[in-house]
Parts: C-alpha cells; structure tokens; sequence
C-alpha cells in the first residue's frame, strides 16, 4: 500500500473504534480529526463530507469483519467445520470495545433513505447470503441433506448470533456462549443427513 492508503486505512481503523461506541450519525470529521490528531482540513481532503466518511467507515468495518471472521474460517474443512469457525469467529467478534457496528448501523439507518440505508442493507444481505453459500458446501459435502433450504439455515444461524450478541453483551448472561452453541448444534443437526 502506498502512505497515502496507509494513512487513509488507519484513519478508517479510528473511525470503527470510534463509530462502535457512538454510532456512525456521533461521527464527524470534527471529532475524527480531534481523535487521529489531525486538522479538520487534512481529513476533509480524504472524505469530503460526513457521509462520505460514514459510508468509508462501514466498508471498513465490513472488510476488517471479513478478515477477522469469514478469511479464517476458510482455512477450515468446507461444511459445517467451517460454518461452526464463523460462528466462532463471529462470536468473538462482538467482544470487541463498543459492539459490533452492523448492528449499531441496522438500527440506526433502518427506516432511513439513502446510501447509508442502501450500504447497511446489501452489507446484511451479503453476511447472509455468505453464510447460505458455506451452508450449502455443507449440503456438497454431504454434511446436510440435499432438500436442505440454506437460506433457512443462514437465518437461524445469524439469529443465534444475534441472540447471543443480546444475551452476552446486553444481559451479561454468563451461559450466553453455552447457550448459543446448544442453539447451533440443534440446529445443525436438524440438517444432518
């Protein structure tokens, strides 16, 4: 990469950390540039407006989900070992310092119009239809049966995340994890040919 893309990447990194506890409507060039030590003028050259920093920081968000999520998880055995390393993954994912920012970004942009809707929305389509597509290496593998609907699967495993996101960070249930994993391998097997 070269400084400029660097620079521009470390920037987005503040911004994640920064939209995690405050949202992305909380984040502005003004409180971006106090926190990365730069001037207003020296980001505003990288993002231009407000939203232009928002929609950047969600495609950051999503590419340092795909690397810490859905890149290691390949390295696993297609089917279901490699669908139990996303939820995995996933789950420790929502430990990070402020929450997970697809879910901060679903709530907030939900009954809005416009590119910061439009962005959250094919970003949750495309966590969705990943998982249906490790679901049906699951069904290739003959792991699940071959009628098995991997949609429904991808549903009730990003429920399970969710509930589990809820149950943990939310509740502070100390069996969340337990509890998760129990919903996960029910459901697996249900599949199961």
């Amino acid at each position: 990469m070269r400084k400029g893309e660097l620079t521009r990447q470390a920037i987005l990194d503040e911004a994640v950390g920064m939209a995690r506890f405050s949202g992305l409507s909380g984040l502005t060039i003004g409180s971006l540039a106090a926190a990365a030590n730069m001037s207003k003028s020296g980001l505003y050259a990288h993002f231009k407006s407000k939203e232009a920093l928002q929609l950047a920081c969600m495609e950051r968000n999503a590419e340092q989900f795909a690397e810490e999520v859905f890149r290691p998880a390949l390295a696993k055995p297609r089917g279901i070992a490699r669908l139990q390393a996303i939820v995995e993954n996933w789950m420790e994912w929502y430990s990070h310092p402020g929450g997970c920012l697809f879910l901060a970004a679903s709530v907030e942009f939900d009954d809005m119009t416009g590119p910061l809707h439009d962005h959250m929305v094919g970003s949750q389509r495309l966590l969705i239809e990943s998982l249906a597509r490790v679901a049906a290496t699951a069904v290739a593998e003959g792991e699940f049966t071959e009628d098995t609907d991997v949609f429904q699967v991808a549903q009730e495993v990003f429920g399970i995340l969710v509930s589990y996101n809820w149950m943990s960070r939310i509740l502070s249930y100390p069996d969340a994890a337990d509890r998760a994993w129990a919903a996960f391998n029910r459901l697996t097997d249900s599949f199961h040919s």
